[in-house]
Parts: C-alpha cells; structure tokens; sequence
C-alpha cells in the first residue's frame, strides 16, 4: 500500500511557466505534429494562484484513434499510460522516474502531470475553461485560494477528501465559464 502523499499548497512561484515551457518542449518534439497542442492548466497555470507545486499538463491530439500512437512516443520518454483513472476523456500518463521525460540530458525534472485529450474531450475542455475563468476572475483565483489553503490544512493527508472539498466551487465555476454545457 502506497504512503498517502500530504497535500501541500504553497504560494505562486514565478518559475511554473518557464518550468512547463521546457517540458513543453521536451514532450512536444517526440509527439511532432500528432499533439495540435500543450497546454497549461491546473492551478500553476494561474498567475498567484496558490497550487501544490506539480504542473499539470494536456497533450491535445486530433482524435482519441491516435491514442496509442501518442502512447507510444510518451513510452519512449519514460512515461506509463495509465488509463483515463476514471475521468472519461483524459488519458493519464505517469512518470517511470524523475529524468521523465527522458531528453538525453539526465536532467531532474520539476513534478508534473501529464494528461492526453482529444481536441473535442469534455475534459479538455472544462480544464481550459476553468484555468480561463480563473485568469479572468481574479475574486474567484483569490476565493478559490483561500479554500485550497483552508481544505489543505483540514485535510492535508488526506487527498481525496481535498479534492471533494474544492468540487462545488469547481463546478460552480464551470457553469459560469461554460453556460452553454
């Protein structure tokens, strides 16, 4: 059994873009054409937004056929597919050590996420919605730091009840940056 990890919210460090731009570039030359796009979402993707320091990341591909394709090039990087760990429309991959993904430098990299999504994934685009909403509403970013520092300190060993603690004020925020959904 897996020694839970504390959740741990620390302030924005200014470093999280330039820190996704070179996994960025490490992901994207593998991938070539097959990844439309990478995109930065999560709550390092907001500027001073609090967030646990882990960047999470969206591989954008055309369709979910080219799945195993991208699986495979994210192989040769050191990641392990995953699954959708049940989040149907987002592919997760894991890191197999702290060089992934592997470029030939032997260089440590920061903690990520990685996550594969079709261009037309629900998922995708509620990320992108909410890191939008949060970027645009700097009351809702402040608001919403102050409940991830709150849900951290109740429950900092226990993930999964920080993660049900912040679902309400998501999807709150998801329908007022996705009205139409």
């Amino acid at each position: 059994m897996a020694i839970p990890r504390p959740v741990i919210i620390v302030s924005y460090d200014p470093a999280w873009p330039q820190q996704f731009d070179s996994l960025q570039k490490a992901i994207s030359v593998p991938l070539g054409p097959q990844a439309l796009a990478i995109e930065h979402v999560g709550s390092t993707a907001v500027p001073r937004l609090p967030a646990k320091p882990i960047i999470d990341m969206d591989v954008v591909i055309a369709s979910r056929d080219l799945l195993p394709q991208a699986s495979e090039r994210l192989s040769t990087l050191g990641y392990a597919h995953q699954g959708d760990l049940g989040v149907p429309g987002r592919e997760a991959f894991g890191r197999t050590d702290d060089c992934t993904p592997w470029d030939g430098s032997g260089r440590t990299w920061p903690e990520h996420h990685l996550y594969v999504c079709a261009h037309d994934s629900l998922e995708l685009a509620r990320h992108l919605a909410f890191r939008n909403y949060l970027r645009a509403n700097p009351d809702a970013a402040r608001a919403y730091a102050a409940l991830k520092r709150h849900l951290a300190k109740r429950y900092g060993n226990d993930r999964e009840a920080y993660t049900q603690g912040k679902t309400a004020f998501v999807l709150e925020a998801l329908r007022k940056a996705m009205p139409m959904s």
